[in-house]
């Protein structure tokens, strides 16, 4: 009886991590023409979240990576406008790395998050979780450009404007206030899509 509702598990879990995969990527291909200033906007983070509150950290750091790795293939082809080859001529290693982990991050740190705060409140665990899976993957793209590709920022600064400035008001300013806005917003739905699994589901 237990192998066979191991098994029934197992299989679940396995369906739900590709449907929420397929999710991810088709989000992240489409969003790849909706701009908001030079970079496209990221929806892809709320199934992330999803599969983060259901199955933990590390589903979430895999559907994580798979948003990022999204992003880096479609960027190399050019579908981000250029930046991302831009980028990898001046640092092929660290455009690599930021683009991978930014987004891995963000799913590990939602699932973290929210693995922390559920037996308080379902309600503030996703709440919680869904501003700072925005934050985190942002966060780190202004850690990057403000550290190891600084002089990349500072070389595409016009004239007269402060890289710091380029980089918060003209580059993921309004980028990050869409995507927040919009997680926050996806917050009560989220936690209904949880509460749902974890009761009728399991």
């Amino acid at each position: 009886m237990n192998t066979r509702t191991n098994s029934h598990e197992k299989v679940r879990k396995m369906t739900m991590y590709a449907i929420l995969t397929a999710i991810v990527i088709a989000l992240q291909l489409v969003c790849t023409f909706i701009k908001f200033g030079p970079f496209s906007i990221t929806l892809a983070l709320t199934p992330i979240i999803v599969g983060a509150a259901i199955y933990g950290p590390k589903c979430g750091a895999l559907l994580g990576f798979v948003f990022s790795a999204v992003v880096y293939i479609t960027g190399l082809m050019g579908y981000d406008g250029g930046f991302i080859n831009m980028m990898m001529n001046y640092s092929a290693v660290g455009t690599t790395f930021i683009c991978l982990f930014k987004g891995t991050a963000a799913g590990a740190v939602a699932g973290f998050v929210f693995n922390a705060l559920q037996k308080k409140s379902s309600v503030a665990a996703t709440m919680v979780s869904s501003a700072l899976a925005p934050i985190t993957n942002t966060g780190l793209f202004a850690l990057a450009m403000m550290t190891i590709f600084y002089g990349f920022l500072a070389g595409n600064a016009p004239e007269g404007q402060s890289p710091l400035g380029m980089l918060f008001l003209s580059w993921i300013g309004i980028n990050f206030i869409v995507e927040f806005l919009v997680n926050i917003a996806l917050g009560t739905v989220i936690t209904r899509v949880v509460d749902y699994y974890n009761k009728r589901m399991r």
